[in-house]
């Protein structure tokens, strides 16, 4: 008999009886996946599981919104990331590549809170005395902290229905898989079924439960792409593992903003906090070197100051070469052409290259500015001003244009040790300069150009 396929879509998730080249759902290109077909059981949900917490009809006016209650985690970082603290009852998935620093930060956490709070942490790729090293190494003494080494979706609910823990971790997702179903463990099928069963336990139980999934440089391995419709938070951990620093994303939160980000740093003994990221990101800036520039980004509700640097050199290629780390590639493309229309700079026949320091990826369109000039720079190959920064979004004319949160930047700039600051135009009366803060402002990036660099 011959075993029928589906495809799936790496990236949404959507299901489709046939290949092609573009996911019909999301657009994307060659993110279609095969997979076996499987029938599905009558439960796939171990039976001790549905008997918990049977759902009642209930009316929208009497539901009592606090029973959403939060807890801290004991990390200000991953607080502020997850809204405020852990809610109860949440299914929070936290993704990344592999070794960068996911599982430290779930067994931290389990330190943190273990004394307060019952803990269920299931390891489907270390036994439980690799567990133990690593929770000697990073200093945690296990209060509260159980731990269960299996793969198997049902053993694990019967364990947690009999433990009643606070916290469930699984990690990780890939490693799950229900024996009831024909697909391998880390198929698509298989890690949409276990998160589907360990989800009715999340909400039924009031178990906050995190899954840790791991993500390749592209975004493909089934897991954290295809789930992020199921839970309620989707946390990913970025940096390079080369580099001590690590920032912590939300690329989904039902229960808070997705525009917080949270520092750390990964130390021999574990994670550290990073309370101030603006001075870890322009730390070791080259002083009075061509093709750097400081800017204020706004990260959700802190103002964080991140370093652009740019390259510029003569192409000997007839299309010259563009590449653009930490700011979208379109956008940097667009201001490059800004750069050669509105600023008189000849950058067309040039190789261009765009860095922000420290794996910060911009959203912020106020960091317009700092990448012109930095371009700017390079291709004068004179220095900026060593204590001036920059914000400000350019449009297609060269103008510049007011951005939000000014007031914000500008206490930041000044706290950092900045004597000036190249800014937009704005009303009068909205600027509230922190003392010993020189203001300039200027109308389109010629005039910036002129002002920054000497």
């Amino acid at each position: 008999m011959k075993t029928k396929t589906i495809f799936f879509c790496t990236e949404c998730g959507n299901e489709t009886p046939k290949w092609a080249g573009q996911c019909s759902a999301c657009g994307r290109w060659n993110t279609l996946a095969e997979q076996p077909s499987y029938t599905k059981s009558k439960s796939t949900v171990a039976p001790s599981a549905r008997k918990v917490g049977k759902s009642a009809l209930q009316e929208l006016k009497v539901l009592n919104s606090t029973e959403e209650m939060r807890t801290q985690t004991g990390f200000r970082e991953l607080d502020r990331v997850l809204g405020g603290g852990m809610v109860t009852g949440s299914l929070v998935l936290v993704g990344g590549s592999p070794g960068i620093g996911k599982s430290t930060l779930l067994l931290q956490l389990c330190g943190l809170v273990g004394q307060s709070k019952k803990i269920l942490y299931v390891s489907g790729e270390e036994s439980e005395r690799q567990l133990k090293m690593r929770a000697t190494r990073l200093g945690i003494q296990g209060d509260g902290i159980f731990i269960l080494a299996e793969t198997e979706v049902p053993e694990i609910l019967t364990v947690a229905e009999e433990l009643q823990p606070d916290i469930l971790i699984v990690d990780s997702i890939q490693t799950l898989y229900n024996p009831e179903q024909n697909a391998s463990p880390g198929s698509i099928g298989q890690v949409k079924d276990c998160t589907m069963s360990l989800m009715r336990l999340s909400k039924d139980t009031g178990i906050t439960v995190f899954l840790v999934g791991h993500v390749n440089k592209e975004g493909a391995i089934a897991g954290p792409k295809v789930l992020e419709h199921m839970v309620d938070c989707v946390l990913y951990f970025e940096g390079e593992r080369s580099l001590n620093y690590r920032i912590l994303r939300a690329a989904k939160n039902r229960y808070g903003s997705t525009n917080e980000i949270g520092v750390f740093e990964m130390l021999d003994t574990g994670l550290s906090e990073v309370e101030n990221p603006s001075e870890m990101l322009i730390s070791g800036r080259p002083e009075m070197t061509p093709g750097t520039c400081v800017t204020c980004v706004i990260e959700g509700t802190r103002p964080i100051l991140a370093e652009v640097q740019a390259l510029v050199t003569p192409s000997s290629a007839n299309m010259p070469r563009r590449n653009a780390n930490g700011i979208e590639y379109n956008r940097a493309m667009m201001l490059l052409a800004v750069i050669a229309q509105r600023g008189g700079l000849r950058v067309s026949g040039c190789d261009a290259y765009i860095n922000v320091i420290g794996g910060l990826n911009i959203d912020d369109t106020g960091a317009d500015l700092a990448t012109v000039l930095a371009l700017a720079s390079a291709y004068r190959d004179k220095p900026i001003r060593g204590d001036v920064a920059v914000f400000g979004e350019v449009g297609l004319t060269g103008e510049l244009r007011q951005v939000s949160q000014i007031n914000p930047r500008l206490n930041e700039i000044a706290r950092m040790g900045f004597k000036a600051c190249i800014l937009p135009i704005f009303a009068k009366g909205t600027l509230k300069p922190p003392g010993g803060l020189a203001l300039i402002q200027v109308r389109n990036i010629s005039e910036a150009i002129n002002e920054a660099i000497t």
